[in-house]
């Protein structure tokens, strides 16, 4: 019973169950939140949770706990009631993100020995070995997923559950550099990017999950929020570790919650594209943060480009520092 308690509070962290259920926090030190107590009515923000040590306490009420006591607490349930309600939960979580997990630890095993996908890698500047070991980039050759997950014990219901392969038993990335999108120590959906025109860079069905590396960005004062993935590796690449990524220009309400977390600024550094969406997005988000307090500055990047293309038609550190020093309201 108690490693079964442990694995389900390790599945499911305190901080990402109430975010789930829309409870809104701020920082209130390294690893603590403070917000609203959703136990009982209050104007001031009493309820703290520790996300390191995974329990929360309320000076307002008095209550305190882990994931399961609050579960037992918000939906006056019983003990064993609570594990109930969150066992399933879990037990499906596993089904939907193991199969990803191996698919995304085969599909980085393929990468070194497909030099197409080595030199596509290149040509958009992205060679440093330890950031591709670090984003776990892999490739996604096609026509060998099925075969290796089966040998794993994944049935083909499962497999299609998760999206990995059609109705016809295929991969459903072919020919694509694969980036995991992870939501906290999970993977919960795949990225292909296509190496060739052939095919549409797509995602996997299902979540995206949050902002792409928010972890060790979410304590800085100061944070780039970018477009795209190979943005994002790029400009990791050329020393500013302060980067996230939406995954797109249009944030989902996690993400947003994810930025509004606490006071700083955030530098949209979104496309400059020919029709001029990236930046009409760009100039929407940047409202909608400063009505929620936060700083926001337009990053104008130079026609036609987005951060990734800047570095790739011989942009340097420097030269990108100006730029976010030159950033508009």
């Amino acid at each position: 019973m108690g490693e079964d308690l442990e694995r389900i509070k390790r599945r499911t962290p305190l901080l990402d169950y109430l975010r789930q259920h829309n409870w809104e926090g701020r920082p209130a030190g390294r690893f603590e939140y403070v917000g609203l107590c959703p136990l009982h009515r209050e104007s001031q923000p009493s309820f703290y949770v520790n996300a390191r040590k995974n329990v929360f306490y309320c000076h307002g009420c008095g209550q305190g706990g882990d994931l399961i006591r609050f579960v037992q607490l918000s939906r006056e349930v019983s003990f064993r009631q609570s594990l109930a309600y969150l066992g399933p939960q879990t037990d499906h979580e596993t089904e939907s993100t193991a199969p990803l997990e191996q698919a995304a630890a085969f599909y980085q095993q393929q990468l070194d020995h497909y030099p197409e996908a080595l030199s596509y890698l290149d040509r958009r500047r992205v060679h440093d070995p330890a950031l591709i070991r670090e984003l776990r980039i892999g490739y996604a050759p096609g026509g060998n997923l099925r075969q290796h997950l089966t040998m794993q014990g994944y049935s083909f219901a499962v497999l299609r559950r998760a999206g990995l392969i059609n109705a016809q038993g295929t991969d459903a990335l072919y020919q694509r550099i694969v980036f995991p999108l992870g939501q906290g120590e999970h993977i919960v959906n795949l990225y292909g990017r296509s190496i060739g025109v052939a095919f549409a860079h797509r995602f996997l069905p299902g979540c995206k999950g949050g902002l792409y590396g928010w972890e060790k960005v979410r304590n800085c004062a100061a944070v780039i929020l970018v477009e795209g993935l190979f943005d994002y590796a790029t400009l990791r690449q050329a020393g500013f570790h302060n980067v996230t990524c939406s995954l797109g220009t249009h944030l989902n309400a996690d993400q947003f919650r994810q930025l509004c977390d606490g006071q700083r600024t955030v530098y949209l550094a979104f496309d400059t594209d020919q029709n001029q969406s990236g930046q009409h997005a760009a100039e929407q988000l940047a409202q909608h943060l400063v009505t929620h307090g936060i700083c926001a500055r337009r990053v104008l990047m130079p026609a036609g480009h987005d951060p990734n293309s800047f570095f790739v038609h011989g942009g340097d550190a420097y030269q990108f520092q100006s730029l976010l020093e030159a950033a508009q309201p």
